[in-house]
């Protein structure tokens, strides 16, 4: 059962008014079905669209925020986990979460991202993650892992075990699907 589930976004809304309405739909489906929310914690851009959305829909939200972002821009109307640095900040992600999905973003997202793959393929978690294509915008992002693959840099096995969907329904119950109760290695690693 998913009880929590980290949503990695950008701390810019992007041009195009879809992902600030896929952010909200995400929230929605999530506090609808008794999901928490594992954020950022800001109040910028598409973290704080997931924020709100998930808080006004009646779900539980927790930021994981370090002291410098907090102190400009920490999102006031939800439960803050303040932590040292970026890096604590994604072992908290893996600590509270049971799943992770990507919305658009930059750098920072990617970055959080890839390291909850990476993490998966080397069995640090298991974790279903999955990214909400919004408008398309990871499509370009799922060629190159395709190329990547054919490449023999990425496994096929943990390419496809990156679950993309345009619609927050049809992801939340693919990731649900692919839940795998934890092992003792797993409970062992958790930050």
């Amino acid at each position: 059962m998913l009880r929590r589930v980290c949503v990695l976004c950008g701390s810019s809304a992007g041009r195009q008014p879809a992902y600030a309405a896929a952010a909200r739909q995400l929230a929605r489906v999530l506090a609808e079905r008794g999901i928490g929310v594992v954020c950022g914690g800001a109040t910028a851009g598409l973290m704080g669209v997931v924020a709100e959305a998930a808080a006004a829909a009646g779900g539980d939200v927790v930021g994981v925020i370090t002291p410098e972002l907090a102190a400009t821009e920490g999102h006031g109307g939800i439960q803050l986990e303040i932590v040292a640095t970026m890096h604590q900040r994604k072992q908290r992600f893996s600590a509270l979460t049971d799943a992770y999905v990507a919305l658009p973003g930059g750098f920072g997202t990617l970055d959080e991202l890839f390291e909850a793959l990476a993490w998966n393929q080397l069995g640090i978690h298991r974790k279903p993650t999955g990214l909400l294509n919004a408008a398309g915008y990871y499509d370009g992002l799922l060629r190159f892992l395709r190329h990547a693959e054919r490449e023999a840099f990425v496994d096929g096995e943990h390419v496809a075990g990156l679950v993309a969907a345009e619609d927050a329904e049809a992801l939340i119950d693919a990731l649900h699907s692919r839940l795998s109760p934890p092992t003792a290695g797993d409970r062992r690693r958790r930050p």
